[in-house]
């Protein structure tokens, strides 16, 4: 399941509005093109998680998350993708 939508079905708990409002503005366009960007919001997302009721498959798949931007900006720097 994709983070977003585990969080809109589990909505409700402690933070939950605050988590979707930021995983949807690190899916914005701006964000997605610019990926520099996109860092420092996984790192907001990640923190509003672990500080509320988030679930753990919540945090597990901002985890997921993390690994695929590494990931990609490695793809990037090793000239894999563009």
């Amino acid at each position: 399941m994709l983070l977003r939508d585990q969080v809109v079905k589990e909505f409700g708990f402690e933070g939950s509005d605050r988590l979707l409002f930021h995983i949807d503005e690190a899916m914005s366009w701006e964000c997605v093109r610019a990926l520099n960007q996109m860092k420092p919001l996984i790192l907001i997302i990640d923190n509003i998680a672990r500080q509320t009721d988030a679930s753990d498959e919540i945090i597990e798949l901002i985890g997921n998350v993390r690994e695929n931007y590494e990931g990609a900006l490695e793809a990037i720097r090793e000239g894999k993708a563009y």
